[in-house]
């Protein structure tokens, strides 16, 4: 994207929007436009009322629902409030949501009225919430956003906000069970650009797809509580473009609105693009507005990319990153994107100028050009951060700025990364982050379960399927779709296996730690690499 100086913060962005293009479209959500002008006053609405609840600069609010222009104001808002948003996946169980909840100590709860039967059960367990907001409607004593919104000063508060705060807290799934709050900054969000600016010199034509301005259209499908989301929406916002929100990923609606409205540029996980090239919509929908399509989470396999190209007709951009590292940190450009199938085809690409990476082993040694160890990424975007887990990022974060990824992979002499294996059991499944920990956890309670482990297994639709190895206990039923069911009521739907096999014995190192390699080898036998 384009840097500008006058935005150094979230805050700063309708600020400058509403000067300099007031009339523009900012936000269109379900026939719902508004343009920068009045997205500037619905933001500092959204601030003066939370200030009016008490919130405090670094406090923590949150929000639970799907996506909607409403979540840019709550984002926006809170940056001019000098707080903190929290963006809860409302696809996470019960539990899950109380203990995100309690952890961030989130003081307001953002909440769409579809979720008022979660909120009610999850409440008494929200020690610090002590005020809901109900979005599309009311509930109880609970104020229904848009009243709540209407009431409130259009005067800005200007409270004096500064790159480094954070403004995001998004939460990712942790091997040990438990999720960590990945605390992003203002400055991380636009950090590459800033070098970029200052670093005319490494530009690299590649790079043309983020380039944006005030006539692109993007659009804004995938769902905020991924960085995926979130980032892609503040790109947008950032600089000056019209931003269309869908509350969730729908193929058939995405054809439509592509073609109604020249969307420019948009990111989807594979998962989705292979969903759109199915769609009976898809042959005759007109694609030529669109200059760029970004895709993440996931390789995509040869064949997918050449059925994309061939009916997008647009440049293809793969990226890869994390949320510790506020979204993409490596690109593969348009035109390493080869339909015969070259080496490089397996990459995820090169760094964004001002990014390093490295490939360390288990001490920490830097590798040589094509072996395989660890990726370690340096950029300023990293995370400030887990929150309250400093042991978490110490292990995370060296104390030279380096972030470990977890991922295994390996440089080749030009400066791309191949992403080999994962040094943690990550499970990506259709774009989500799946930790088995999370899973087995989920599992091991059941009466009939002695021991489980939880692998990814290649899928064609989703990239990785979830799979549970059990062991029975002796003389119980072995019951694959008990287990499912008993699964599905502790943890959210999309972790829960695909489908369970039944072994005698787990097979274990000396240690008594599962060998997982073990397990996935017959599933991956074949492939050259251990990912999907």
């Amino acid at each position: 994207m384009t840097y500008v100086p006058e935005i150094r913060t979230l805050a700063d962005a309708p600020r400058f929007h509403a000067k300099t293009r007031p009339n523009d479209i900012a936000l269109m959500y379900e026939g719902r436009e508004t343009n920068y002008r009045d997205w500037d006053k619905r933001v500092t609405q959204v601030a003066n009322g939370l200030r009016a609840f008490g919130v405090k600069p670094k406090s923590r609010i949150a929000f639970l629902d799907k996506n909607s222009d409403i979540y840019f104001d709550v984002l926006f808002g809170a940056a001019k409030a000098g707080a903190c948003l929290v963006s809860v996946n409302w696809r996470l169980a019960p539990p899950e949501i109380a203990y995100i909840l309690n952890d961030c100590d989130a003081e307001i709860l953002f909440a769409g009225k579809s979720h008022m039967g979660l909120v009610k059960q999850i409440l008494p367990q929200a020690k610090k919430v002590r005020q809901v907001v109900v979005i599309d409607g009311t509930e109880d004593d609970w104020p229904d956003f848009a009243a709540w919104q209407a009431k409130q000063s259009t005067v800005d508060p200007m409270i004096e906000v500064s790159p480094s705060d954070v403004i995001i807290q998004m939460y990712t799934s942790g091997t040990t069970g438990h999720p960590k709050g990945v605390q992003l900054s203002h400055f991380a969000l636009y950090a590459h650009d800033k070098y970029r600016a200052e670093h005319p010199e490494e530009f690299d034509p590649g790079m043309l797809w983020n380039d944006w301005g005030p006539k692109d259209v993007s659009l804004v499908t995938m769902p905020v509580f991924h960085i995926s989301g979130t980032g892609w929406g503040i790109v947008g916002l950032y600089n000056g473009a019209r931003s269309i929100v869908l509350s969730q990923y729908d193929p058939g609606e995405v054809l439509s609105i592509i073609e109604k409205y020249g969307v420019t540029k948009l990111v989807l996980v594979p998962t989705a693009i292979h969903q759109l090239l199915l769609h009976p919509k898809c042959k005759d929908t007109d694609f030529s507005s669109i200059e760029s399509l970004l895709y993440g989470a996931s390789p995509i396999p040869l064949e997918l990319l050449r059925q994309a190209i061939e009916t997008f007709k647009c440049g293809f951009v793969q990226l890869y990153g994390m949320t510790e590292t506020a979204g993409a940190v490596t690109y593969l450009p348009a035109a390493d994107h080869d339909l015969k199938g070259t080496p490089r085809m397996r990459s995820a690409g090169k760094p964004v100028p001002g990014v390093r990476l490295s490939i360390r082993d288990g001490d920490g040694n830097v590798l040589p050009t094509g072996e395989v160890g660890e990726i370690w990424l340096h950029s300023a975007t990293r995370m400030n951060g887990y929150w309250n887990l400093a042991d978490a990022t110490e292990k995370t974060i060296t104390s030279d700025g380096w972030v470990k990824s977890g991922d295994a992979g390996y440089l080749d002499a030009d400066g791309y990364v191949y992403v080999h294996d994962r040094v943690k059991d990550m499970i990506v499944s259709g774009g989500e982050n799946i930790y088995p920990a999370e899973v087995e956890s989920a599992i091991f309670g059941h009466p009939d379960v002695a021991d489980v482990a939880v692998i990814g297994v290649p899928d064609k639709m989703w990239g990785e399927a979830v799979r549970a190895v059990v062991v029975a206990k002796s003389g119980h039923a072995k019951n694959a779709q008990s287990i499912l069911d008993f699964a599905r009521e502790r943890i959210a739907g999309y972790k829960v296996p695909k489908s369970v096999d039944f072994v005698t014995e787990l097979p274990r190192n000396a240690s008594g730690k599962i060998l997982k390699r073990e397990l996935r080898k017959p599933y991956w036998e074949g492939r050259e690499r251990q990912v999907n």
